[in-house]
């Protein structure tokens, strides 16, 4: 059983499910938001490995609030 975790805010959610893989785990990660051109949505495989699935879903949910924070603010664009 994978471990999961999400955080949210008005118009945007990152969620991320851990993965087994040698060496640790990594994770998956979804990130979603809403803006005046619609809802934009991401998933992507955490580069990082991790000896723990606590570790790398708090990791994972780091990584994709900063990838909404690049987004929103127009800095990266997809």
């Amino acid at each position: 059983m994978a471990l999961t975790g999400q955080v949210s805010g008005d118009d945007w959610t990152v969620s991320t499910c851990s993965i087994p893989v040698e060496g640790g785990f990594c994770c998956d990660v979804h990130v979603a938001h809403g803006s005046a051109a619609g809802e934009f949505k991401h998933r992507f495989r955490h580069a990082k490995i991790f000896a723990t699935e606590c570790e790398t879903v708090l990791d994972g949910l780091r990584e994709g609030a900063v990838w909404i924070s690049l987004k929103r603010s127009e800095t990266i664009h997809l």
